[in-house]
């Protein structure tokens, strides 16, 4: 038959006290909040001080940068002519939300007028409404259909010097007095 294995018997089981101790963590703990305290009160210092230290050191603003009303007020006017004769082009935005606005009046202004593009050219602009209209009636510009020889200046030369050449053909009879 066979023996019954001789198994050593263990102590009660539970947690070790030699490794770490209640009072070392709670040190730790303690430690720890001491030197983050201290960092953040080093920190604010040196924050402190930098601040003071370009305060102190700091150039004078742009003229540009000074502003005589509140910017994000966008009904205000802009005073700008001062700064066009100061400051040449490219100018910085004094208010974008003014400045855009503007520019998209303009825009709209153009897109429901007439006008001149070139005048010398005799280019004009027309209302957007009435130029869809007239693609509508008209239609796109197509190209040729295959087979036809597009317009060229070549080719109108070709067909007027075969139109007037005259050396194939018998001359004319003179009429008799």
């Amino acid at each position: 038959m066979s023996k019954p294995a001789n198994h050593p018997q263990h102590e009660p089981a539970g947690f070790e006290l030699r490794d770490m101790s209640p009072g070392g963590l709670y040190g730790f703990f303690i430690g720890l909040a001491v030197a983050t305290g201290a960092v953040f009160f080093i920190m604010l210092g040196v924050y402190h001080f930098m601040d003071s230290y370009e305060r102190s050191h700091q150039r004078p603003m742009s003229p540009m940068a000074k502003a005589e009303q509140d910017p994000r007020d966008t009904n205000a006017p802009v005073v700008t002519e001062h700064l066009e004769q100061v400051f040449p082009q490219p100018r910085l935005e004094t208010s974008e939300p003014t400045e855009i606005r503007d520019f998209r009046l303009k825009e709209e202004q153009q897109l429901h007028s007439y006008g001149w593009v070139d005048q010398s050219a005799g280019t004009l602009h027309i209302p957007i409404d009435q130029a869809m209209q007239l693609i509508a009636e008209r239609g796109l510009p197509t190209t040729p259909r295959t087979g036809t020889v597009p317009f060229s200046i070549v080719n109108t030369i070709h067909e007027a010097a075969a139109k007037s050449d005259h050396s194939g053909e018998a001359p004319a009879a003179k009429p008799a007095h």
